[in-house]
């Protein structure tokens, strides 16, 4: 009887665990989609490193009511029903908020294979600091995942990426509905709501730009391009795109790169189609300026456009696929230095 029992729990334990491995090696952890490619095995994924190593503060306990106002800075998560799927989000409302002021909403969202505790850490992006200094508030939505606390999430930003466009996920409606509360919770300036993503999150805020042209006012796209379905914005939105000329995730010049993962993933839009794309859909001059050039990084703004949008690309030489300024090498190499896309980025925000 000891005996037969004990192999049944062996044999549980090895079905637990091959499940486990199949799924990681299929959507692949944060470390293992861009350092394990090289080893020749699927553990090479779409974007960082997992989230149980470099997660950050856990997110504090789900709140009861996500509609119960916030009156007072701090970090708070929520789990809400969407689509018959339980989804999350974390917001971190800066210091010094003040409920009869309005303030404006950054939404961010992190890359494929990673989840919302992973874009949050201040190690990892900076974020949170930014927040504080600045005075916006900002929401990190978490992605489609079969695992437990979220992990290994994915977008679907149309052509890309894993399980969630695969199951084509309703990803743009969970946001229009997060951002619905948060607007009913706390005092946001209707007239300043950004997103900005990583990779997979950064494919996905065009998506949003292009369906929800009525809600954000501008985004921010870090190593992620244009791989939309379809695009049809109701308005001009600002675009930023920020991309490392050696990227090896997602290709500047387009394709697969040599760390993209097959059927996970795309034959990526490049960088300048997606460019293209945007100062065509906002009516831009084709002709853009150098705003900015120093040793390592240029960007390129397309001005004037209908609406008084923008469209604003930034290069930098070196970085491969990861998060300019950031502290931690997330790739083969470290984020370049040259710029700070949280500075970047704001100051692309703040301007609208």
């Amino acid at each position: 009887m000891k005996g037969a029992r004990n192999a049944r729990i062996v044999g549980l334990a090895l079905v637990f665990v091959s499940v486990l491995v199949l799924g990681v090696r299929y959507l692949g952890g944060p470390r293992s989609f861009q350092e394990e490619a090289s080893k020749g095995t699927l553990r090479e994924g779409i974007d960082e490193r997992p989230a149980q190593q470099q997660q950050g503060r856990p997110a504090p306990q789900s709140e009861a009511d996500e509609k119960t106002r916030i009156a007072k800075a701090g970090d708070y998560t929520f789990l809400i029903e969407h689509d018959g799927i339980r989804r999350q989000y974390r917001v971190h409302v800066p210091a010094g908020y003040d409920p009869e002021n309005r303030t404006p909403l950054v939404v961010s969202l992190h890359g494929g294979g990673a989840s919302m505790d992973y874009q949050a850490s201040d190690e990892n992006y900076g974020q949170i600091t930014k927040s504080d200094r600045e005075g916006f508030i900002v929401a990190f939505p978490n992605g489609f995942s079969r695992l437990p606390g979220g992990r290994l999430a994915t977008w679907n930003a149309g052509n890309c990426c894993g399980p969630a466009r695969d199951q084509n996920v309703d990803d743009v409606g969970f946001i229009r509905r997060m951002v619905g509360n948060l607007s009913q919770q706390l005092n946001i300036d209707q007239q300043k709501i950004f997103a900005t993503g990583m990779s997979n999150g950064a494919m996905m805020v065009h998506r949003l730009a292009c369906e929800m042209s009525d809600t954000f006012k501008a985004i921010a796209a870090v190593a992620g391009t244009d791989n939309t379905k379809a695009c049809n914005p109701k308005q001009p939105v600002a675009v930023l795109q920020i991309h490392a000329r050696n990227d090896d995730h997602v290709p500047f010049g387009g394709g697969r790169g040599a760390k993209s993962l097959g059927a996970a993933v795309t034959d990526f839009t490049s960088v300048p189609e997606s460019i293209s794309r945007w100062v065509k859909r906002n009516g831009c001059s084709a002709m853009p300026r150098r705003a900015l050039e120093k040793p390592g990084a240029y960007c390129d703004r397309y001005s004037p456009c209908q609406g008084n949008a923008e469209v604003e690309l930034c290069v930098t030489d070196t970085g491969t696929h990861s998060w300019p300024g950031a502290s931690r090498s997330r790739s083969s190499e470290p984020p370049s230095t040259a710029i700070s896309a949280n500075d970047v980025m704001w100051d692309f925000f703040k301007s609208r």
